[in-house]
C-alpha cells in the first residue's frame, strides 16, 4: 500500500550531499516526492511509496558520508496519485 510522509530532518543534514543521496535512493527504490534545504539548517522531504521503500530510502541517506540525522519529525499526509518522480527543490532563502 502506498503512503506519503512529510519528514523534517535535523542534525548534520545540509552541505553533506543529503539531497543528492535522497534523490538517488528514491530513484533506486522507486519512491517519489521531493526534498529541499530549509532556512534553519534542517531538510524537508515529502516522500511516497510503500513503507518498505521509504524505510530503505532513509537508511540509504543515513549511510551517507558526513550525514548525521539527530531527529526526524514525521507525519502522514495524503498520497499524490499524479506524482511520478523524485525532485530536488532549490530553496532561495
Amino acid at each position: 500500500m502506498k503512503i506519503r510522509q512529510h519528514i523534517v530532518f535535523y542534525g548534520w543534514v545540509q552541505g553533506v550531499g543529503f539531497r543528492y543521496r535522497a534523490r538517488q535512493a528514491a530513484e533506486m527504490y522507486g519512491a517519489t516526492g521531493w526534498v529541499r534545504n530549509d532556512p534553519g539548517g534542517s531538510v524537508t522531504m515529502e516522500i511516497q511509496g510503500t513503507e518498505e521503500q521509504i524505510s530503505k530510502v532513509i537508511i540509504a541517506i543515513e549511510r551517507g558520508t558526513y550525514v548525521k540525522i539527530d531527529n526526524m519529525d514525521v507525519r502522514s499526509i495524503p498520497v499524490d496519485e499524479n506524482e511520478r518522480s523524485f525532485k530536488t527543490l532549490f530553496s532561495f532563502f
